[in-house]
């Protein structure tokens, strides 16, 4: 986080330069408050960059057999052109070496989900699943004794990402 900060207060001094340049080739004909103004306009272009950028970022380390299968954007008033375009601020990935699908019937596949999202720092939730392919019915299981978690069991649709993802592949 820290170096977003510098990133941006040099983003900001670069443009802040440019204006003063500005000023200088205008012979001073511009008025002094321009200097701050692109000093300004340049860490608000920096931050929303970052912003856009945060979800291609991540996908690129991502190693090839990361499968993303859901994204959720986010507006905000204090941001209002994320109205207009949205930011992906949380992606669900499946670890596709991670899947483990049993020969039995109903089959039943085992696998491990990440979900990423965006703070201040990033934040990444392993959790390990069992999703049975012809209820839809996923259950987590527990970090430590790896159990299941009936409580927490859940029903997906036909059109999940991670139904899809994982029981139609092996058709």
């Amino acid at each position: 986080m820290i170096w977003h900060l510098i990133a941006a207060v040099f983003a900001g001094l670069a443009a802040a330069g440019i204006g003063l340049l500005l000023r200088t080739l205008s012979a001073k004909r511009l008025p002094k408050w321009i200097v701050p103004v692109f000093g300004g306009l340049g860490m608000l272009s920096y931050q929303v960059y970052t912003e856009y950028s945060w979800f291609d970022h991540k996908q690129a380390q991502l190693p090839d057999s990361a499968e993303i299968v859901s994204t959720q954007t986010s507006s905000a008033v204090w941001r209002p052109w994320t109205f207009a375009f949205p930011i992906i601020k949380e992606f669900t990935v499946i670890d596709r070496d991670s899947v483990r699908l049993s020969e039995g019937t109903p089959v039943l596949a085992e696998f491990m989900l990440y979900h990423f999202e965006r703070y201040h720092t990033d934040v990444v939730t392993p959790q390990a699943y069992v999703l049975n392919c012809r209820s839809r019915e996923l259950m987590p299981l527990d970090s430590e004794t790896g159990e299941g978690d009936v409580d927490a069991m859940r029903m997906l649709r036909q059109d999940s990402g991670i139904y899809s993802a994982i029981c139609h592949s092996e058709d």
